[in-house]
């Protein structure tokens, strides 16, 4: 019987890259100098894998220990960052003082959190029926959704001016619909669940599309 010779391998070692004869299972470079190359490279590797698992593990600790408060805190988010992402996407201006994006960034822009909001129509005390509603909430400029009179529509308060704006946006029958609507809403944890990853999903999709 003949006996095959071993097949040469490439050093792992990256600055390396010789072919050579393992002389054991298992060895992965072609000398002890390429194996000391390596091993921090392995160790950093190992840490990052480690800290990733830590990360991961953390999330999954914090996901569980959400009320459903914070799971409804999170769906209303999500849908206010879709509706604000997609107002700014065709162009909206404020829904309250009119303003353009261009002279709101221009008078505003240095605010933290950016210039703009996704505000309730109806507000979600009175209201909170509509809280996730997302013809209830629309583009509105830091300083109307603050409650700030600075750039309200001249001769109206920022409430009368938001229901003016949305009267021209989707007519006096949708809005008087929407001030009506008392539906309750019983949203389960999973449901809430659902709203936040379908709207997060959304806003990707639309941050995607304008990069």
């Amino acid at each position: 019987m003949i006996n095959k010779k071993p097949r040469p391998k490439k050093c792992k070692n990256p600055a390396c890259g010789e072919k050579f004869v393992a002389q054991r299972l298992g060895q992965a470079v072609c000398s002890p100098k390429c194996g000391l190359a390596i091993k921090d490279v392995n160790q950093a590797k190992a840490r990052r894998s480690l800290a990733q698992v830590g990360r991961a593990d953390i999330k999954i600790r914090k996901e569980a220990l959400k009320s459903r408060a914070d799971h409804l805190k999170d769906a209303e988010k999500a849908v206010r960052d879709y509706r604000r992402t997609y107002e700014l996407s065709i162009g909206s201006g404020c829904i309250s003082c009119g303003e353009s994006q261009e002279s709101i960034l221009e008078a505003q822009g240095w605010k933290v959190g950016g210039a703009f909001d996704g505000g309730h129509f109806m507000g979600k005390g009175a209201r909170p029926e509509l809280r996730l509603e997302p013809t209830n909430i629309w583009l509105q400029c830091k300083a109307c959704n603050s409650g700030s009179y600075m750039h309200a529509r001249k001769g109206y308060t920022v409430s009368q001016g938001f229901r003016t704006g949305l009267i021209a946006r989707i007519g006096l029958e949708a809005v008087e619909a929407l001030e009506a609507d008392q539906s309750v809403r019983k949203y389960t944890i999973e449901d809430l669940k659902a709203i936040t990853a379908e709207y997060r999903a959304k806003a990707r999709e639309l941050k995607r599309a304008a990069a």
